[in-house]
């Protein structure tokens, strides 16, 4: 990891106070050699067996191994993982490296890169109303409902994608096709869990994680409007967590201070987790090492947030690549897929019932 900092640091540095006075954009993250994987177009619902079915309704959602997720979620309906990154130029590099740490980890490719280019994450200066149809239109085809996790400004954009879904900037909200990138010509879907249309502003994502939000990021242009939103969450997410490093200057996150934390106004279940001071504002992200190194993955498969958890394997190699980052959002994420995956199999098991 230290050379991936001599690499990207010199140009975060640089751009940093570019970023906050100009709010310039950044590059969606480069696609691979191959371009974007094929996606599961699932209008069409996943081919589930009998057996495959019952093993991912037996699946206790807090404690997932990581046989069930290669064995098991895997082989199912998935969720689709929009990524958000930092907004200096080459953070983009360092949320796709949190999402090769999520592919190695056991988290299918094809859902989180973006189906049209390939791409790892999204900018965080992009229409927040483009990402919110994006998600509409995965929720139809996929049957599962997406996850965003956001860093520094990524994280801001995607408050302001949870905002774009309750309908605070627009009562209209059209469909945007990922697979083109183009808008669609409608602005409701056909519910997936119900057969019934509806609209998308009020829409809900499953899973939605921040870390780094806010401080002097909130002086860009571009997130004026989240001045006084982001620490409040709307309920079009199921489950939220804000990540705040101790001492964080560039988020302005202090031990004790409370005006950082976030909250919600209906009824969003919002987590707030403190990371160690010494983890680096800039390359939080970087976590793909730790699923490198079999010991350390299974331990990030054991984690359970607010249980008794064994220590890391070497700590200072663990502190270094963010591993209680690491571990919290994976259980997260791992979390809401089983939980939408259950929620799949048995509305389609009441809609034949019916």
């Amino acid at each position: 990891m230290r050379t991936f900092r001599k690499v990207v640091a010199p140009v975060a540095a640089c751009a940093l106070a570019a970023l906050v006075l100009t709010g310039c954009a950044t590059p969606r993250s480069a696609p691979g050699s191959s371009g974007a994987p094929p996606i599961a177009t699932a209008r069409e619902a996943p081919a589930l067996t009998p057996a495959l079915e019952a093993r991912i309704l037996a699946l206790d959602p807090d404690h997932i191994t990581d046989q069930d997720v290669r064995t098991t979620l895997a082989a199912g309906p998935t969720p689709h993982i929009i990524l958000l990154h930092g907004g200096v130029y080459g953070t983009h590099l360092l949320m796709m490296n949190f999402a090769r740490f999520l592919i190695a980890m056991g988290y299918p490719e094809a859902k989180i890169r973006d189906p049209s280019d390939g791409a790892y994450s999204q900018s965080p200066y992009g229409s927040s109303a483009r990402t919110a149809g994006q998600i509409a239109w995965f929720y139809e085809h996929d049957g599962v409902r997406p996850l965003l996790v956001g860093h520094s400004q990524g994280g801001i954009q995607a408050v302001k994608v949870l905002y774009e879904l309750k309908g605070e900037f627009s009562e209209r909200v059209a469909v945007w096709n990922p697979v083109t990138d183009l808008t669609e010509d409608r602005d409701a879907i056909i519910d997936p869990a119900t057969g019934a249309e509806r609209p998308v502003v009020g829409l809900s994502v499953a899973f939605a994680g921040v870390v780094g939000a806010g401080g002097v990021a909130l002086a860009s242009p571009a997130h004026w409007t989240m001045t006084k939103r982001l620490h409040t969450i709307p309920s079009t997410v199921d489950q939220f967590t804000g990540y705040a490093i101790d001492n964080d200057l560039i988020a302005m996150t202090f031990p004790g201070d409370t005006s950082s934390e976030f909250r919600h106004n209906g009824t969003a279940q919002v987590r707030n987790v403190a990371l160690p001071a010494s983890y680096d504002h800039v390359f939080v992200p970087v976590t793909l090492p730790l699923a490198r190194d079999a010991a350390m993955r299974a331990w990030l498969n054991a984690y359970v947030p607010g249980a008794v958890n064994a220590p890391p394997p070497n700590e200072r190699e663990a502190d270094e690549s963010h591993a209680m980052f690491a571990a919290d959002i994976w259980f997260s994420i791992k979390k809401s897929w089983c939980i939408e995956a259950q929620r799949f199999i048995r509305s389609r098991k009441a809609a034949v019932a019916g």
